[in-house]
């Protein structure tokens, strides 16, 4: 592995690749994710990434089982020290109240932890912004977390620059813990969502960027180059780049990753780690054959020609 990154300004570094765990309790099974995460960590990583909501979609959840299945882990393994956990709150409701309401934050840390089996959360992520609660409230709310010890770091996740500098800016004025960490969506095929305000502000800021979807719900592998294999869990999400400029996209994927003997999936996390702002992308697995590729991104370092061809053929 390459050397560690900060996270933000703050103390909590992470390597140049974080583990998805949005498909733990979904499309692999306890078994499976048990299988992934030793792989992970055998590869060098530290990381893993989750949410409280992980995975409420799928019929008969109820949200947390993601949770519950890494929390499954660090229990069998029997070590937690040298693992990482990124959790998220705001998106699923409990007891305390919803989204970023102070009863919410408070009710679900509780939750996660249990859930996980820990007494401290390495990041935590307000998962989407809540225009409704007041920022400052919910500067408050993560400070007193902090404060007492449940949670190392604090971040953000699908914030528009405009509502990331108002939540610093409270932070800030109130002398609370600030957002080291933002977690946006960012790949080659959605650019959008961090390139120019976001990015800009964070590069000016010290926040260290770990976008999601990374390899565009599986697009950016190369397993749904026709209509007929858009088919299984994350068909709806891959539909439209097939619509749009994915073919060419895989195309300049397909030319880099033959140049240097590697995998479309490590040559897109290798794009996404060279640009500015980002302290590691986040990639999911569900098979110990696809972590150890993934971890490959670590060991790749595009050259300016190659960071050429995949900007031009992603251009929006």
């Amino acid at each position: 592995m390459t050397q560690l990154r900060p996270i933000g300004q703050s103390l909590l570094t992470t390597p140049p690749l974080i583990l998805g765990g949005n498909v733990f309790g979904w499309t692999a099974d306890q078994a499976t994710s048990f299988a992934v995460l030793d792989a992970f960590v055998a590869g060098g990583g530290t990381m893993i990434d989750t949410a409280d909501v992980y995975n409420k979609w799928v019929p008969g959840h109820v949200g947390g089982e993601s949770e519950t299945v890494i929390g499954a882990w660090l229990r069998h393994r029997g070590r937690r020290d040298d693992i990482q956990i990124t959790t998220k709150v705001g998106m699923l409701p409990t007891a305390g109240g919803k989204e970023l309401e102070p009863g919410n934050i408070a009710t679900a840390v509780e939750d996660s932890l249990r859930r996980l089996g820990t007494d401290y959360i390495d990041l935590y992520l307000a998962h989407r912004d809540d225009a409704k609660t007041d920022q400052a409230v919910v500067a408050q709310s993560f400070d007193a977390l902090v404060t007492a010890g449940k949670v190392r770091v604090i971040g953000a996740s699908n914030f528009t620059a405009d509502r990331l500098d108002s939540a610093i800016s409270a932070q800030t004025q109130g002398g609370f813990a600030r957002y080291q960490a933002l977690q946006n969506e960012y790949n080659l095929l959605e650019r959008g969502k961090y390139e120019g305000a976001v990015q800009d502000y964070c590069v000016e800021h010290g926040i260290g960027m770990t976008p999601y979807y990374g390899l565009a719900a599986g697009y950016l592998t190369g397993k749904y180059r026709n209509p007929e294999d858009i088919t299984g869990a994350r068909a709806h999400s891959v539909g439209k780049y097939a619509k749009g400029n994915g073919p060419r996209v895989l195309a300049a994927l397909d030319q880099v990753s033959a140049t240097h003997g590697v995998s479309l999936a490590v040559v897109a996390l290798a794009w996404i780690a060279a640009q500015p702002g980002i302290a590691a992308p986040i990639a999911s697995a569900t098979s110990v054959k696809q972590v150890e590729d993934l971890l490959g991104a670590t060991r790749l370092t595009l050259t300016a020609d190659d960071l050429a061809t995949l900007n031009a053929a992603s251009a929006p």
